[in-house]
């Protein structure tokens, strides 16, 4: 059997290193346009900051390791022209002479990758001064354009997860840095409710960020912006392009293969395309969203790696399991804040036309005597009536990641509160606390769920203050006298028993604390007294800081605390 695989990295390495193991026999040859057949794409902006001092730390296979250790024949700077579907043939031209040669096929497996999008209606984008990344060649350039002076002025453009982790690491290689995004928040897998500790963290170190703004010029030593048809120009002596990806599907509609509505290529469960001799994986195939049922893209590395096993199982006759899905599993670091996501967030349930229900919640990611516990942001996103789980957000400084994974574990197995809630997971001091944050989330989904209590969520506080509406703090007095929301009342839990009386029983009571766990016990001692239009402020003071902050700054709007607290 002889295969031909065009493109490297995670999906088409993976691929053609699998078929190896399975097949001893086969002819293996390997086409990569670039320098490089085998690289560490996601850890590219980290060289930029220094994480990884040396690019070519990035490189993690070359020709001569395939050959030698694989017997693969990996050819760098080789670009595939066209694909021959009759003859089962691929014309190819080699970058450095020219040259043009045919290789025959059993089997072809494209894995041409994803490439940065750059708007041609921007005057400027091809200018010197605009970098894009997509492999170690990239950030090479963009290193060296640093190294030059290493006091740049850098916007990236783009605010999804390589736009946010080149600021980052743009800023630490001695660069002032700003954000410019198109849309109303950073980060499309988290919610608003969540994104805003994100957006308070990126002003915290200094990065100023541009959201609801689009790019409209680049000149030499600036762009021009707008924002709600307001025009700016913002200093920028380079400018990195990271609005997101398109897939490379140029050869294979060239050949005719079926290309999906997302603008991905076709494949079935086992990743052959519409023609059963030529296999798709990696970025430039289109998948489908496991919670929603709709086509969708996912450019990760882990999920071509997946995907490129299951075609060369396919490919040399074993039987696999992947069905071609995905959940939507990421993780990102933003300075001092980790940030971790999985399955689908409110917004995308609701246009998806799913019913659904949240809790926030702001516990301990460690018990609270260690000295290195701190706050956890959890969102736990379920289905309403049934309660399955359908998708979870955790920002903090401390492990997010385990949290969010054990979620998408759940999602996978169509796990429900219940399950969160029973959820038997590791325990010690130093690692998380007896009742985990996972559980704690359950806990509380599944009171929502049964009706043992109601809650307001944090977007609606602003509207209850400003509306007079009946609110009482149940933190102690130092507590509340460290800021506390304008119109509140403060009845301390410890009192709240003894004050009954200045309790309204007419109109709706809301309650809150720091992290929603003392006006939950509110909230139900209320309710054991008879009063029954009680309502529980989900996130409570620490979130409605974390909410309000940004926006309020940005914003010059008048703050509806009278000091933000973040402890």
């Amino acid at each position: 059997m002889k295969v031909v695989v065009i493109g490297g990295v995670a999906g088409g390495a993976s691929t053609a290193a699998r078929i190896r193991r399975l097949d001893e026999s086969a002819e293996i040859i390997m086409f990569e346009r670039g320098q490089h057949v085998s690289f560490s794409n996601c850890a590219l902006p980290y060289h930029l900051g220094g994480d990884v001092p040396d690019s070519e730390d990035l490189i993690m296979m070359d020709p001569w390791t395939f050959r030698h250790w694989h017997n693969i024949d990996a050819r760098t700077g080789h670009e595939v022209l066209a694909i021959h579907r009759e003859e089962k043939t691929v014309e190819v031209r080699c970058l450095a002479d020219g040259s043009i040669l045919t290789e025959s096929y059993d089997k072809l497996v494209l894995a041409p990758g994803a490439h940065p999008i750059l708007p041609e209606n921007i005057p400027g984008i091809h200018g010197d001064n605009v970098y894009t990344v997509r492999n170690v060649a990239d950030i090479q350039r963009l290193s060296a354009r640093i190294g030059q002076s290493g006091s740049e002025k850098a916007a990236v453009v783009g605010g999804g997860f390589i736009g946010i982790e080149l600021a980052e690491n743009l800023q630490k290689a001695g660069c002032a840095v700003s954000v410019i995004e198109g849309l109303d928040q950073i980060l499309a897998p988290f919610d608003e409710d969540m994104v805003q500790i994100l957006h308070k963290e990126l002003m915290d170190q200094g990065i100023d960020l541009h959201l609801s703004t689009t790019v409209t010029a680049i000149a030499e030593d600036h762009i021009l912006t707008e924002h709600k048809g307001q025009q700016e120009a913002l200093p920028a002596d380079l400018v990195v392009m990271a609005i997101g990806v398109a897939p490379e599907t140029a050869l294979a509609k060239k050949a005719g293969l079926a290309i999906g509505e997302t603008g991905g290529i076709c494949v079935n469960e086992h990743y052959q395309t519409s023609d059963p001799d030529i296999y798709a994986v990696g970025d430039a195939i289109e998948s489908r969203n496991l919670l929603t049922g709709k086509p969708g893209r996912l450019a990760l590395a882990g999920p071509a790696q997946r995907q490129a096993r299951a075609a060369a199982d396919h490919i040399c006759g074993v039987p696999s399991c992947n069905r071609n899905q995905f959940i939507g599993s990421s993780c990102i670091r933003v300075f001092g804040q980790n940030a971790a996501s999985t399955g689908l967030t409110e917004k995308a349930c609701r246009n998806a036309g799913i019913s659904c229900d949240s809790v926030l919640i702001f516990p301990g990611d460690k018990v609270g005597i260690m000295p290195d516990s701190h706050y956890m942001a959890f969102k736990l996103i379920f289905e309403v009536p049934s309660g399955r789980v359908l998708g979870a957000q955790a920002i903090g400084q401390g492990d997010v990641t385990r949290r969010v994974d054990v979620i998408a574990t759940l999602i996978l197995q169509k796990g429900t509160v219940d399950d969160v809630k029973e959820l038997e997971l590791c325990y010690s001091p130093v690692f998380g606390t007896a009742k985990d944050v996972t559980n704690l989330a359950g806990l509380v989904a599944g009171n929502i769920l049964d009706g043992t209590f109601r809650q307001v969520h944090v977007d609606q506080v602003r509207s209850l203050v400003e509306s007079g509406a009946c609110i009482i703090d149940v933190r102690e007095e130092g507590e509340y006298e460290n800021g506390h929301l304008r119109t509140s009342v403060n009845i301390p839990l410890s009192q709240l028993r003894e004050r009954l009386s200045e309790i309204p029983r007419d109109v709706p009571v809301y309650l809150h604390c720091r992290s929603s766990q003392r006006s939950y016990y509110a909230t139900k001692a209320l309710m054991g007294h008879g009063f029954d239009n009680v309502f529980n402020i989900s996130g409570s003071f620490l979130g409605i800081s974390l909410y309000e902050y940004y926006r309020d700054k940005t914003e010059g709007r008048e703050p509806i605390v009278t000091e933000y607290n973040f402890r």
